[in-house]
């Protein structure tokens, strides 16, 4: 009598990450690519709202950031006026048209690809002449200012911050100087100092002052967001 045939012995799979997802996917190393840069691509490879983004066709992972903001503040809403300040790529200004936002203005030093029937500048908002030609454009006081803005980095952390926190007072100045009394404020800051001074200011010209963390923000990130509400009018 035959033996009958030996079942054959199965490797358990190993590896891989909870859910049944793969390891995180490593890029080589390309030689016209700095290890920050490498770094960056590797996590824009594995981010989910990366992907999520390229397959809803957002310029970028921003969208949900304040995707998120809106559901919580309803600020993007038909008939508001809007401003986006730093808008390049996009994201912010595409998402505020997915929402019914018709009357929208930015501007970024970046050259942008056209989104209607948002009107892109490509200019220094820190230009005196810039802030007077949004408004020409938008046809009227705004009711949301929002920004993204960041310099160009220099390498040395402090002196990084403090221009980012110089761009942050730029754009309230701004908002306190074209908003309709009962707007919004929403702004992209970092933690450290001076987020303390920001708020203060804000607070004088706001009803209620926020700081928020998206679920869509890095969490190794230490990027915070502003959202001011209840524009006291000047």
């Amino acid at each position: 009598m035959t033996e009958p045939p030996r079942k054959r012995m199965v490797k358990p799979p190993t590896g891989g990450l909870e859910g049944g997802r793969g390891k995180p996917a490593r890029l080589k190393t390309a030689k016209e690519r700095t290890p920050s840069q490498q770094a960056w691509l590797e996590r824009q490879i594995n981010d989910p709202f990366a992907a999520k983004a390229r397959a809803l066709g957002y310029r970028s992972r921003a969208a949900f950031k304040i995707s998120e903001i809106d559901d919580r503040f309803h600020f993007f809403r038909k008939g508001a006026r809007v401003v986006d300040l730093g808008l390049a790529p996009g994201g912010w200004t595409q998402l505020a048209i997915e929402r019914g936002v018709t009357d929208i203005v930015g501007v970024d030093l970046l050259p942008v690809d056209p989104l209607p029937p948002a009107h892109i500048l490509q200019m220094d908002f820190t230009d005196p002449e810039c802030g007077p030609k949004l408004i020409a454009l938008l046809g009227g006081p705004p009711d949301v200012v929002m920004s993204d803005m960041a310099p160009n980095t220099i390498g040395h952390r402090e002196t990084d911050h403090l221009r980012i926190v110089g761009l942050i007072e730029a754009a309230i100045d701004f908002a306190v100087e074209v908003l309709k009394p009962g707007g919004t404020f929403v702004a992209k800051a970092f933690q450290g100092g001076g987020s303390d001074e920001l708020i203060a200011l804000l607070k004088k010209h706001f009803r209620d002052v926020r700081n928020i963390k998206p679920k869509a923000s890095r969490q190794d990130s230490s990027e915070v967001f502003f959202v001011a509400t209840g524009f006291r009018g000047r």
